[in-house]
């Protein structure tokens, strides 16, 4: 006669990883054991055509794509970058010439261009004595005779809709170890502005006076105390609760104090006036650490076979971006922004798309990257370190690596991420969060509110299959 097996003894403990409907997960813990759940997904949402392109990424060119994208992380990550001096445009720009106007975001063809950046553009003709008025500065634009092109193929990157002019002084940064120099504007401060879609006599004055005596006040300074390091004062301000995107008052106040003996040595009333002008802007050093930013990102696009995003921009129509290694722009509509806090009398039914190139700012570290140590930009997330902590989160998991430089004390110090990897965003369907400020969409008010603008996925895909198909 044959003996069964006896009966089974069960655990005296459970412990449980659920994997999928997260109710399951909430049953266990109910019935007071510990559960974990696992947050897991269909990569590319089930897509066979990403499927195949991430089979090959991830697979046979693997090890070609994971070299390429460690010297990129390199690039973003290590170089000493310097603010050097401030000159004109035309004298240092690539490519810069007479009746033309630079412009964030991709290319795009006047009649395409949204309101706050229309405005823009005819403030800075007026600036550049072209026109007289906006109403002969939009004939100019519109009919080709003043011409726009893209910042970002000019080495330079601008924040919300400004426009620049060749006349107009540009922020002067130095990568030594790349050789690479970039570029930005002045920034025009807060107010009746032409960066925020404003096209009045204050605007253009406001042109006139960083071309005529900012400029040239702040390049004796600089020069003066000698060259900025950049990403030093940028690593204090996040250390200070700064993003260095929407919030730089850390930031700013610690470069001022740089400079600040320098600009006291000069004599007269220019002086006098810049420094006014400087005591209430808060965001000036915004410019300063774009220009350096893009500094890094030039030397990262060098780099072929790489899944690293070195370009992403918007002009308030369309959004773009490109890999390290390419020259080809991907395309998406600009966002709207989600999470917002507007200014009283003001709602999301007056907010223009996502725009400027100040996105290359979460490119290296900054941004989004560093809101879960930001208090102020957390009010912008739902109101709670919690929130903003999240989006820090989420932005680890598309990105290469985390910071030397920039560290999040509110996170025990852990390095915020760098280098935006297109695999793993469409992999996760989770794209960049940008940090901005919203422009009104169509009356010219200037700026309404801030907020948190959430990248198209559709751009990243696209730029996925290609890169896919040149490495097959």
């Amino acid at each position: 006669m044959t003996t069964g097996p006896g009966p089974t003894a069960l655990p005296s403990t459970v412990t449980v990883v659920n994997v999928g409907l997260s109710l399951f997960a909430d049953a266990v813990r109910q019935q007071g054991r510990p559960a974990d759940q696992l947050d897991w997904r269909i990569p590319a949402g089930g897509d066979p055509e990403t499927l195949a392109s991430l089979v090959t990424l991830f697979g046979p060119q693997a090890a070609r794509v994971d070299a390429a994208n460690a010297e990129v992380f390199r690039r973003l990550d290590t170089p000493a970058v310097f603010w050097t001096g401030v000159a004109r445009a035309i004298d240092v720009v690539p490519g810069m010439k007479g009746a033309t106007l630079l412009h964030c975001g991709p290319a795009i063809d006047w009649t395409d261009v949204c309101d706050p950046l229309r405005r823009s553009l005819r403030a800075a003709t007026i600036a550049e004595g072209w026109a007289g008025d906006p109403a002969e500065a939009d004939s100019l634009l519109r009919t080709g005779r003043v011409a726009i092109e893209p910042a970002n193929p000019h080495a330079t990157v601008l924040p919300m809709a400004t426009a620049l002019g060749p006349s107009m002084p540009v922020i002067v940064v130095d990568n030594e170890a790349a050789g690479t120099q970039a570029f930005s504007a002045l920034n025009q401060g807060p107010g009746d502005v032409a960066w925020f879609g404003r096209d009045t006599g204050a605007a253009v004055e406001r042109l006139r006076f960083l071309r005529d005596i900012a400029g040239p006040v702040l390049d004796t300074a600089v020069k003066a105390a000698g060259p900025v390091d950049v990403f030093t004062i940028a690593a204090q301000g996040v250390a200070m609760g700064d993003d260095v995107h929407m919030r730089t008052q850390a930031s700013t106040n610690l470069l001022i104090r740089h400079v600040l003996p320098h600009l006291v040595a000069q004599d007269g009333p220019r002086a006098v006036e810049l420094a006014r002008f400087l005591s209430g802007n808060h965001l000036f050093f915004l410019n300063v650490a774009m220009a350096a930013a893009k500094s890094l990102t030039m030397w990262a696009e060098q780099v072929v076979d790489s899944s690293i995003v070195t370009t992403m921009s918007r002009n308030g129509t369309t959004f773009g971006i490109r890999l390290a290694g390419s020259s080809r722009w991907f395309i998406s509509e600009a966002p709207e922004i989600g999470d917002a806090l507007y200014y009283a009398g003001f709602g999301p039914e007056s907010a223009a798309r996502d725009i400027g190139d100040s996105a290359v700012l979460e490119l290296v570290g900054l941004g989004g990257p560093a809101a879960g140590g930001s208090p102020a930009v957390a009010a912008f997330l739902g109101g709670t370190m919690a929130d903003a902590v999240a989006v820090t989160e989420d932005m680890t998991d598309v990105c290469h690596g985390v910071s030397s430089r920039f560290k999040l004390p509110t996170l025990d110090y852990r390095g915020t991420p760098v280098g935006v990897d297109a695999r793993l965003v469409t992999k996760l369907g989770l794209t960049p969060k940008v940090n901005t400020g919203i422009l009104h969409l169509s009356d010219g008010t200037g700026q309404v509110g801030a907020g948190v603008a959430t990248a198209p996925l559709d751009c990243f895909t696209a730029a996925l299959h290609d890169l896919a198909a040149r490495l097959r």
